[in-house]
């Protein structure tokens, strides 16, 4: 069985995206697997008037979830820390939210220390850590580039090792009833 994961890291600027493939083997855990599909940003620059940023994430986002086609979807929830990014943050997450919901695809949030504390084990590890086991985890050999797009791919695997999110146990169970 497989399940499509997509990790969005919002932003206006730079929205980071990572799809990964999830392979759950009934009965057997320890087969279970997980490997990149893609990685990326969707950018947009402050040179742009707003409307016209706002649509070309729209645009460029509708374009990743037909090439992924994810089961679910991973967003890292908004954290406020500059009220005038956090602004421009919001909106470019309420299109986010828009394209996903017009797409079919279920949205699922964590904090940025809940995603650093799966990946890491310690919600206050910095971002190199994070990186580093995000290649670790889907056996890369290299970071992926830019910081934006490892960032959705730790936002991705967080969903892959949530068990409430991704129930391997519960699939097991399953599919021996059937």
């Amino acid at each position: 069985m497989e399940k499509r994961i997509l990790g969005l890291d919002p932003g206006l600027a730079n929205l980071g995206y990572g799809a990964i493939s999830c392979k759950i083997v009934p009965g057997k855990q320890d087969q279970n697997s997980v490997s990149m599909i893609d990685c990326g940003v969707i950018q947009t620059t402050p040179k742009q008037e707003m409307g016209q940023r706002l649509k070309t994430i729209y645009e460029d986002l509708h374009a990743v979830i037909e090439q992924v086609k994810p089961d679910l979807a991973i967003a890292e929830k908004l954290f406020f820390y500059k009220m005038g990014n956090t602004i421009l943050v919001a909106q470019a997450r309420g299109i986010l939210i828009l394209v996903l919901a017009q797409c079919g695809v279920p949205l699922f949030e964590f904090t940025p220390a809940q995603i650093k504390k799966a990946l890491t084990g310690r919600g206050n590890a910095d971002k190199s850590e994070v990186q580093e086991a995000v290649a670790r985890e889907l056996e890369l050999g290299y970071i992926p580039k830019p910081d934006d797009a490892a960032d959705a791919l730790a936002v991705a695997l967080t969903g892959w090792y949530d068990d409430d999110i991704c129930p391997k146990t519960i699939l097991q169970l399953e599919t021996q009833k059937n």
